[in-house]
């Protein structure tokens, strides 16, 4: 028996060791030298790399080769056992002939040998953090200065936008600020827009660069009050960083007078407009430049907007060289329900009846996929106005219709009964049955009220800021989601103002965003069960693909495991709640972190087949970047892993390479 036991071993061993050998290949270094010189990998955003030495069939040998640790992380400020404030690495870092720019939460730049992950040059901008909701700065922007001599100081910058509303420019060679641009290197975001709280008004997305114009909008934190800062979009001249234009966005026919506030303050902007504050694109052809927009202030009451969200929940298409509106194509009508346009417009070539037709896709949170000719907005399938729910509360007025696609249909499910709720037991499932029951639930544009509603998709969506990645030889959009569902409840003012009062006097902060100005304050969570897991049906994450030249679906999957989520720690596939972006390859490889379980993933892109999954040091809240800098290098697949704090991922520092061992 024993020695049979032993002989079995050693045939069970010897089989792997088979098995193993079977997947080394050798490194072809015969194909593409790839970069990634911007946040989407370039201009247009595709997230595509013509890259093919990482393929199907090598994949699953990939491993960490080097690993960097930027030294930017903290655990957030929890209070009530929640964490309500902390750190998120959000970047996608870009690769520029062999070194890799970094920004990390708290707008340090760091530059990288990309081969080596060896630290070049350090330059940290250091801003104030007061009041800032989510710690994170997303990407920086790289650019050429054809006025400045090649080889001198600043002939290839860096800009990057901070959390307290500055434009930075660096050389892209030593980290230095550019004395030229500014004053001292930076320019001044918060002037002419007035009065502002800790932590309202700050940047966390890369500005776009095209034809020497930088073009950047800004982040204004949510549901405060009625006159936030206005959502000015503005362009700067690339090389010394004056101010060429602004878009005030007002609708067609209202115009805003030079004013000073309260405070002193001069306001040359109007007050809670729709803001920008994802990653923009461009099209240096057409010199236009794709802002995607959020939500006029504040997002979930509406009353009080008299007309100015007009281009709110919209891409709009903006004239590079003057700042005036060529197009504007709205996703949702009078959106009171946070769903803005968050991730980047994407621009590829729509392969149309006459020939290639330049396009834009947008995705939605509600799980829309927009496809629009870039040159005027038109869809290039039908989308339909279909009637919807308008008995709001008595000083709202809802918009009857909202604009459907057609081709792709919705991407996300429209709607949560209670006979949908999802549990692991009976009791949990009643439990959840019970949730949704006595919620209104009335589909996606339920009438915001003071009973509560159920959102779904929510307002985390849906897709997020990360984005869909083009395949084009396979004529494939991939995209990642979320599919969980929110509670929502309007709060009267005098009910919200002694709810306020108990919270500080039991020396807590507020339940309530307070949308001051309005006649509510407003509460939002997820509708999950006692156990902590949500309450719709899974999947809650999912990956899957479109076929951009006729809208269908080519492939679905769960995208995550709920090993981090669930009461016992099992790795069932039921998707995950997630947030990042995919990127794709030449060679039919796709990658996707985002997930709750901190996975870097690989994908089939033809077929959805998952060939490969390696754990992350910390949650990998980041759309990751892939890249060859010479042909005698291996072709690196790059994450930052750095987790999500309001997520309540696992936080880190690390930037972390994958590639194929050396040797095969």
């Amino acid at each position: 028996m024993e020695n049979a036991l032993r002989t079995f071993l050693l045939i069970t061993l010897a089989a792997a060791f088979a098995s193993g050998c079977d997947k080394a290949v050798e490194i072809d270094y015969s194909g593409a030298v790839a970069d990634w010189t911007a946040y989407g990998a370039n201009m247009a955003g595709t997230r595509h790399s013509p890259a093919t030495q990482i393929t199907r069939e090598n994949v699953a040998a990939l491993e960490v080769v080097w690993t960097y640790r930027t030294g930017d992380v903290d655990h957030g400020v929890e209070k009530g056992g929640e964490t309500i404030l902390g750190t998120a690495f959000q970047n996608t870092p870009i690769v520029v002939e062999d070194t890799l720019y970094v920004c990390t939460p708290r707008n340090r730049v760091i530059a990288l040998d990309a081969n080596t992950g060896v630290e070049r040059w350090v330059f940290d901008a250091a801003p104030s953090t007061e009041g800032v909701y989510i710690v994170t700065c997303r990407g920086v922007t790289y650019g050429v200065d054809e006025r400045v001599e090649d080889g001198g100081a600043c002939y290839e910058k860096l800009y990057m936008g901070t959390l307290d509303a500055r434009m930075i420019a660096l050389d892209a060679k030593t980290g230095a600020p550019c004395s030229g641009f500014g004053e001292g290197g930076a320019v001044d975001l918060a002037r002419g827009i007035g009065n502002r709280y800790p932590g309202e008004y700050g940047v966390t997305s890369p500005p776009a660069l095209v034809n020497g114009t930088l073009v950047t909008g800004a982040l204004v934190l949510d549901n405060i009050r009625v006159d936030a800062p206005g959502g000015v979009v503005r362009g700067y001249d690339a090389h010394d960083g004056k101010l060429l234009w602004s878009w005030d966005p007002l609708p067609p026919g209202k115009t805003f007078v030079e004013t000073t506030d309260e405070t002193g303050e001069v306001v040359r902007y109007h007050r809670g407009t729709t803001n920008a504050w994802s990653v923009f694109s461009a099209d240096p052809e057409l010199n236009l430049v794709y802002v995607p927009t959020g939500n006029t202030a504040p997002d979930y009451y509406g009353g009080s907007r008299d007309g100015l969200d007009h281009y709110s929940s919209s891409i709009v298409a903006l004239d590079a060289a003057t700042g005036e509106v060529r197009w504007h194509f709205q996703t949702v009508h009078h959106d009171v329900w946070d769903y803005d346009v968050p991730s980047q417009p994407v621009l590829f070539e729509f392969p149309g009846p006459g020939g290639p037709v330049p396009a834009v896709a947008q995705a939605t949170k509600l799980g829309h996929l927009f496809l629009l000719d870039r040159r005027t907005g038109e869809p290039l399938f039908p989308v339909e106005e279909r009637p919807v729910p308008t008995s709001g509360v008595a000083s709202e007025v809802l918009s009857p219709t909202q604009p459907h696609p057609t081709r792709p249909p919705p991407l996300h499910p429209h709607g949560l009964e209670p006979d949908d709720a999802w549990g692991l037991t009976p009791i949990d499932r009643a439990q959840c049955r019970h949730k949704i029951d006595r919620l209104d639930s009335q589909g996606p544009f339920t009438p915001p009220s003071t009973n509560g509603w159920i959102q779904y998709p929510s307002y985390f969506g849906g897709s997020n800021w990360g984005s869909l990645s083009v395949d084009p030889v396979r004529k494939l959009m991939l995209m990642n989601m979320s599919r969980v569902a929110g509670e929502l409840y309007l709060v009267p003012r005098d009910e919200a103002e002694k709810i306020d009062a108990d919270a500080e006097a039991r020396g807590e902060d507020s339940p309530l965003e307070p949308q001051a100005g309005t006649p509510y304050a407003m509460r939002r969570d997820f509708v999950m069960s006692d156990w902590g897991l949500p309450c719709s049906p899974p999947p809650w994450g999912v990956m899957l693909a479109v076929d951009y030249t006729d809208g269908s679906v080519r492939w679905e999957v769960p995208l995550g495991t709920v090993e981090e989520l669930a009461p016992v720690p099992i790795p069932w596939k039921l998707g995950v709640p997630n947030q990042g972006g995919t990127i794709s390859t030449a060679s039919g490889v796709s990658f996707v972190a985002a997930t709750m379980d901190d996975y870097l993933r690989a994908f089939d892109s033809e077929t959805g087949e998952e060939l490969w999954r390696g754990k992350l040091p910390a949650g990998g809240q980041a759309t990751p970047l892939t890249y060859r800098t010479d042909p005698g290098a291996r072709q690196f697949v790059v994450i930052a892993a750095g987790g999500h704090a309001l997520m309540q991922t696992r936080l880190g520092d690390h930037v972390v390479a994958y590639a194929l061992p050396e040797g095969y």
